[in-house]
C-alpha cells in the first residue's frame, strides 16, 4: 500500500507531488504552493486536462 502520494516531476524538471488529501486531490510544488483539483479528467481534441482553483508558478 502505498500512503498516498506520487512525486512527478513538471516541464521543467523540478517536483510536483499528487496526494489525497480530506478527499480531494492536490498538487503541491517544490516550493510549497497547492492547488486542489477541482475537475478532473476533462477530454479535449489533443488529450486530457485536470482543472485546478489556482495558478502554480514554476521557480
Amino acid at each position: 500500500m502505498h500512503s498516498g502520494k506520487v512525486m512527478l516531476k513538471n516541464v521543467q524538471g523540478e517536483s510536483l507531488t499528487v496526494m489525497l488529501h480530506d478527499g480531494k486531490l492536490w498538487l503541491v510544488e517544490a516550493k510549497g504552493g497547492k492547488a486542489a483539483i477541482t475537475v478532473a479528467n476533462v477530454m479535449q481534441s489533443n488529450g486530457v486536462i485536470h482543472v485546478i482553483d489556482t495558478v502554480l508558478m514554476p521557480n
